[in-house]
């Protein structure tokens, strides 16, 4: 880790470009071994593993989002406990079957027991990226650093889905797709061991800066509880991430089918799709908007955007109207994705930052799981139009729980009083 003098602990994205370039770069290749799956892996079902049912196609998103969830959470513990860097090699290795299981898996089962692996690999890796990215860049760039990490993952999850669609298309639906995401699993692999560096130590920075701290050293219970109910900020934030997954998982499998339902033809579906996506790299500036206004309004703003545009896309027709509406669904969750990472961010001590955002990311990813059942469920039996009415009034009644419990959270602009520690008295405006 080298020497721990003042000038090391510095903290800031200028420091240590060198090292968060490299965990830039890691967070795309984690965007890009999931993306790798969302164009090939739904038809690779349907066409050469004969599975018919959307419900079923529908499993392999329903295992990545619980799997992930869970070990988002021991990813956080893992993380304080171990280091940042040992828990990022782990999860490039557990991604190392991946590309195998893809290329010769006989049955769907296959596929659901490989999309286990996919989880715990973007749970680790992600989680491991994002943490290490706020350790550099301290609390002055904490939002832009979450903001340029969730900008690059979700850009490296456009172009791996565009990649393997290409290479699908040109040869077959496998295994040359599978070739591609080998590569990239052995490059990051190699990367996580040779050329990161353990940055733990600048969170202990900001720990021995504030060693009296009433909120310290939380036991992971603790941490736990409050993040998931014992704070209402926390609480609103966690609940609000769970949600704004069912729209990702909207676009991952009801609006294509939805869009080829109405008579639009499968490149412009790819387009209206790709655009949603493409809006998640303005993360970049939204994450440091927030840095300058607090965290609070961007979130409201894109929870009510990102509702608007899913409802929209079911009153309206037409390719340039979809368009426009994916758009401005996609640039609702810019607004809200990264700053609502950031929330339990600001909210914890460093002691347990890592672990409280493992409890965020694991209700956030939840919804990959619950919102793949509900909408699977509802294009089964009710109509593919019910699946896009309920995500839409979910966002809006989670929005309307943002504003009424989610208070500010930004160490400029923050109204939010943490809740003190069983035993500690209430900490005043003046602590």
């Amino acid at each position: 880790m080298g020497s721990n003098s003042a000038a090391d602990l510095e903290q800031g994205i200028r420091e240590h470009l060198g090292q968060f370039s490299l965990h830039v770069l890691l967070v795309f290749a984690t965007g890009l071994t999931i993306g790798s799956e969302r164009a090939v892996v739904p038809v690779l079902g349907r066409d050469v593993l004969g599975v018919e049912s959307l419900f079923v196609i529908g499993s392999f998103v329903v295992s990545f989002g619980f799997v992930k969830a869970l070990l988002n959470l021991y990813a956080g513990k893992w993380g304080d406990a171990y280091g940042r860097k040992p828990v990022l090699v782990l999860g490039w290795a557990t991604a190392l079957p991946l590309p195998v299981i893809l290329i010769f898996a006989p049955s769907w089962s296959w596929i659901t027991v490989g999309n286990i692996l996919l989880g715990i690999n973007q749970a680790l890796t992600w989680s491991m990226a994002i943490n290490a990215k706020i350790d550099l860049a301290g609390p002055e760039q904490r939002g832009l650093a979450v903001g340029i990490d969730e900008a690059f993952g979700y850009s490296g999850v456009a172009v791996g889905a565009w990649i393997t669609g290409l290479i699908a298309g040109q040869w077959s639906l496998r295994p040359e797709p599978f070739y591609f995401l080998g590569v990239v699993v052995v490059l990051a692999f190699l990367i996580s061991i040779f050329l990161i560096r353990e940055t733990a130590q600048y969170a202990q920075a900001e720990i021995d800066d504030d060693e009296d701290h009433h909120d310290a050293n939380l036991p992971f219970n603790a941490v736990l509880k409050r993040a998931t109910y014992g704070d209402r900020t926390l609480f609103a934030a966690a609940q609000a991430g769970h949600i704004e997954k069912f729209v990702d998982t909207l676009f991952w499998l009801a609006v294509p089918l939805y869009l080829t339902s109405q008579g639009l033809g499968i490149e412009a579906v790819g387009v209206v799709v790709g655009i949603h996506s493409a809006m998640y790299f303005l993360q970049v500036g939204t994450g440091g908007l927030a840095d300058r206004i607090g965290r609070r309004p961007p979130v409201l703003v894109g929870m009510f955007l990102a509702g608007g545009g899913v409802l929209g896309m079911v009153l309206v027709e037409g390719y340039l109207a979809w368009a426009a509406l994916s758009a401005a669904s996609g640039l609702g969750m810019a607004l809200l994705y990264p700053n609502l990472m950031t929330v339990p961010s600001d909210a914890a001590h460093p002691t347990w930052r890592v672990a409280g955002m493992g409890v965020y990311r694991m209700w956030r990813d939840a919804g990959y799981g619950v919102g793949a059942i509900v909408i699977g469920l509802g294009m089964e039996f009710v109509s593919a139009e019910a699946a896009f009415y309920l995500t839409a009034a979910l966002m809006f009644v989670s929005g309307a729980v943002v504003y009424l419990w989610m208070e500010e959270t930004h160490p400029d602009f923050g109204t939010h009083e943490p809740v003190p520690a069983e035993g500690d008295a209430a900490p005043t405006r003046a602590d």
